[in-house]
């Protein structure tokens, strides 16, 4: 019989997928212990994908659903809904020390969360509205529950994408394998299957974006909201009413503390409460911050000192593309260094990668095909002022010319409503202004934007993320769209 594998060892390690975290597109997470990240429903909001938003519709539908239950006063329904965000753990976020544990409501959970949230009036006066507000409110709840809690609702979702990872990574999937319980907003129930889904020793993984998850979760602390919300309203109003926590300092302005405030009105669960009564427009403020402050993702080298791993060599990969010989016969080998390279390069900008996706019902393939997530930097910029919702990149391992057929493929698979802008690369060019010239033809004739890379301009690249990792400006990309444009 195998060994069995240490608990800490990476999926990556495990499935023998000769990549580390920098060069996937979920979390690389340990096959039987947790990695210290949760995943927060801001992230999803800020995510512009398909995915993203079904994700966020499955959040509200469920906790509409549970509000109306508590409302009711339903408690077996409302304790049955809570107690499917089962404790089982093939997530793997968290804190714990040794083998991983969810962290959830689950059954013997879901009854305590019940008769917290019915003995609190958050949910009677309005104070609750999304997921996220029960750890302001209800004892017993903070980001660590959030996340598992969110992870099992959306717990559909996240099965499609561990099954497209699967195939594009090439990760066996074990058939008959427990789903465990599904939301389903239609019918607002708890639906189960059995499903394939890659499996190790220690149990069912299922795999998360590395887009979705963040270290700390700051806009989940209830002391947090309590001091730098609700605390500052507490004290203008005591200094409107010239109470006794009102201090005069000896310039003569007029100071209340905190810590008084606390002592005299509480800084429990149901003290926030009663001070968010008072003063609502601090949760308005608080939610507006909380809205209006997007987290950005975790950058590659972040995910590497979480993780204890090497930060990406970029330099090492590039050379592995550069040994690549120009050819037919290694083309899959070209396209497989490329795909490697641009994942980490572009990362966050660009995620979701599909190999080979097929369009005009099969009838055209595109080797690389990147759902544009960019907030900032070149990407952002042209997901705010040109259709790029998707980005396509084709490979051509010519030790020939690239010419007008190439560039006519690639515009090809644009549209609208897929996106128009596609990356070529390349390995060298004879005549590069002829080939720009091309490029320039197709977006004045309004078929798109096409930007060339060889390798020597991949080597730009990787020289300026060496000099500023995390970077998302991108100058070359922005040089080469402006010679489309201007």
């Amino acid at each position: 019989m195998a060994a069995r594998p240490r608990a800490s060892m990476r999926v990556s390690e495990y499935f023998r997928l000769g990549r580390t975290q920098p060069f996937l597109d979920f979390l690389d997470i340990p096959v039987g212990k947790d990695i210290p990240v949760f995943l927060d429903p801001g992230r999803l909001r800020a995510m512009t994908s398909t995915w993203a938003t079904e994700c966020i519709s499955l959040l509200q539908t469920f906790f509409e659903a549970f509000l109306r239950e508590l409302r009711a006063g339903n408690r077996d329904e409302g304790v049955r809904l809570l107690a499917a965000l089962t404790e089982r753990n093939e997530f793997h976020l968290g804190f714990s020390r040794s083998l991983s544990a969810g962290n959830a409501f689950g059954p013997g959970y879901a009854a305590e969360v019940w008769e917290a949230m019915t003995s609190s009036n958050a949910a009677v006066t309005g104070l609750l509205q999304d997921l996220e507000d029960t750890c302001l409110f209800i004892y017993g709840i903070g980001p660590d529950r959030i996340s598992d809690a969110v992870c099992n609702i959306i717990r559909g979702p996240l099965i499609r994408y561990t099954q497209q990872m699967c195939v594009y990574y090439g990760i066996p999937l074990q058939e008959g394998v427990d789903s465990g319980p599904v939301w389903n907003p239609q019918s607002e129930e708890w639906d189960s299957d059995l499903i394939p889904l890659p499996v190790t020793p220690y149990g069912p993984v299922l795999f998360i974006p590395k887009l979705a998850v963040r270290h700390r979760m700051i806009y989940y602390d209830a002391d947090r909201y309590y001091r730098h919300f609700v605390m500052p309203e507490m004290q203008e109003a005591e200094k409107r009413a010239n109470s006794g926590l009102v201090h005069v300092l000896r310039d003569g302005r007029t100071r209340v503390y905190k810590k008084d405030l606390a002592e005299t009105y509480g800084a429990d669960k149901l003290a926030i409460i009663e001070q968010t009564n008072r003063f609502p427009e601090a949760l308005q403020q608080y939610r507006e911050t909380r809205m209006g402050r997007v987290s950005s993702p975790l950058t590659n080298e972040q995910l590497a000192e979480i993780e204890d791993i090497d930060r990406p060599n970029l330099r090492s990969l590039l050379q592995e593309l550069l040994a690549v010989a120009p050819g037919r016969d290694e083309a899959n080998q070209y396209e497989l260094a490329v795909e490697k390279l641009l994942s980490a390069l572009f990362y966050p900008s660009l995620a979701f990668p599909t190999k080979q996706h097929e369009i005009h019902e099969g009838r055209k393939r595109i080797d690389i095909t990147y759902v544009n997530n960019a907030r900032s930097g070149f990407f952002g910029w042209l997901a705010t002022h040109y259709p790029s919702a998707h980005v396509f990149v084709e490979c051509k391992n010519y030790g020939r010319e690239v010419g007008n057929p190439e560039a006519d493929q690639l515009a090809g698979r644009f549209s609208p409503a897929r996106g128009q802008v596609g990356l070529l690369v390349c390995r060298s060019l004879e005549n590069a202004a002829a080939l720009q010239r091309r490029c320039r033809d197709t977006a004045q004739d309004h078929r798109g934007y096409i930007i060339f890379l060889t390798d020597q301009d991949l080597e730009q690249l990787v020289s300026a993320y060496e000099a500023a990792p995390g970077e998302t400006t991108f100058q070359l990309l922005r040089d080469k769209f402006s010679a489309l444009i201007m």
